[in-house]
Parts: C-alpha cells; sequence; structure tokens
C-alpha cells in the first residue's frame, strides 16, 4: 500500500492488464517474399505458354467449349495477377499481355498446323486480363 500526502493508506496500484499478444501468421521477408511472387509468376508463364501453344490439346466433350473458354481466363488472369505481384508495372505489363492474348490466337490460326484460332478464346483471354488486374487491385497492389 501506498500512504497520501495525509498518512492516510491508499489502494495498491496495478498496472492495466493487457491481452497476451496473439501470435499471427508468420511474416515472410520482403525478399522471401519478392523470391516467391517471382516463381509464382514464372510457373504461371509457364503454363501459359504450354496452354496456349502445346500442339495437341485434348479435345474438350462434345458441345463443352465453355471449359475451353474458362481455361484461357484462368491462364490470362493467373498470368496477369502473379506478373503484378512480382513487381512488374501494370503501364507496360498489361498491354503486352494483351497483345500476347491477340497475337496467340493468329499463331494458332497461322503457324500451329493443329491448333486454330478462334475469336471467342480471344474475348475469354481478355476477360482474364481484366479480372487480372481487378484482383490485383482489391488486393492492394502489392499483396495481402
Amino acid at each position: 500500500c501506498i500512504r497520501d500526502r495525509g498518512g492516510g493508506m491508499l489502494a495498491p496500484t496495478v498496472a492495466p492488464h493487457r491481452p497476451a499478444a496473439v501470435p499471427g501468421p508468420p511474416r515472410r521477408s520482403p525478399r522471401r517474399a519478392r523470391a516467391l511472387a517471382r516463381t509464382a509468376f514464372v510457373a504461371a508463364l509457364a503454363v501459359n505458354l504450354l496452354v496456349l501453344y502445346a500442339p495437341r490439346v485434348p479435345a474438350p466433350p462434345t458441345g463443352d467449349v465453355g471449359l475451353d473458354k474458362l481455361v484461357h481466363g484462368a491462364v490470362f488472369a493467373l498470368l496477369v495477377l502473379t506478373g503484378l505481384r512480382a513487381g512488374l508495372r501494370a503501364g507496360w505489363f498489361v498491354p503486352v499481355v494483351v497483345a500476347h492474348a491477340l497475337a496467340s490466337e493468329l499463331v494458332q490460326e497461322l503457324l500451329l498446323a493443329q491448333r486454330h484460332g478462334d475469336a471467342w478464346d480471344a474475348v475469354a483471354d481478355l476477360a482474364g486480363v481484366t479480372l487480372g488486374v481487378l484482383v490485383w487491385r482489391r488486393l492492394g497492389r502489392t499483396g495481402a
């Protein structure tokens, strides 16, 4: 107990209770996070090129063209999202990916004997680019 100036007793002072810190997920170092983002981008680029330029692709079941368009959109969304998260600047990277999306259909039509270009694939590719940019913006551009 502590005495006040007049000699009376005061209640003991107790420090306010602070809850114990709850450990969150382990934080990655910025260097490791950048390396992981770059690795994800390289993997997405490899998948994108494989899907677009492999000489033979499994044919979707009859009438199931939606799956093909979904794959086209997904590989471009993933490419854009991982590229932007890896630090590539949107101002030049997104237009390059748009050009790649359009050129890939021309390459398939003109240069790959076992593939054919499809305008709707190009539309799906561009939708994927748009989705990738929107998700990147939603995540706060640098990631969550």
